[in-house]
């Protein structure tokens, strides 16, 4: 059981966060910009696109439509999906887990072409390509 002296404790770093993080007071999804806006204690605003949060990137518009904002204003829940995001995460760019995160910069980074890649390719490519991948029950049923 968590004593007394715990909670007191964990309550007073909570607010001294609350009082240096800024925090949400408004949240609603912007159907025409295909965005959630968030208006934040501090006088400014942000925005996303759903599909750069791991949570909401097969929402729909209608399940993005409601969105609560947590007591403490470092949450965003979007009870639709039961899904959440953390807004100090989100103002830090952390929009999901870190292999969701490092699988995104992965995708950006094998799109982008490079004069390096493209040689890189084309010398491959004279080599007679990437060699085809062996299944491991390829073999078995031979």
């Amino acid at each position: 059981m968590v004593s007394k002296t715990e909670i007191a404790d964990a309550n007073k770093r909570a607010s001294e966060r609350q009082d240096k993080t800024p925090t949400a007071v408004k949240a609603w999804y912007d159907r025409d910009r295909g965005q959630i806006i968030v208006d934040l204690s501090t006088d400014f605003t942000i925005m996303f696109k759903p599909k750069a949060a791991q949570e909401l990137q097969h929402a729909t518009p209608a399940q993005l439509a409601k969105i609560e904002i947590t007591p403490s204003g470092f949450g965003l829940h979007f009870p639709s999906i039961d899904a959440d995001i953390y807004l100090p995460g989100l103002l830090e760019g952390n929009l999901g887990s870190r292999h969701w995160m490092a699988t995104q910069l992965g995708k950006a980074g094998g799109r982008v072409k490079t004069r390096a890649k493209v040689a890189a390719a084309r010398k491959n490519g004279k080599l007679g390509g990437r060699p085809r991948k062996i299944h491991a029950g390829a073999d078995a049923r031979r």
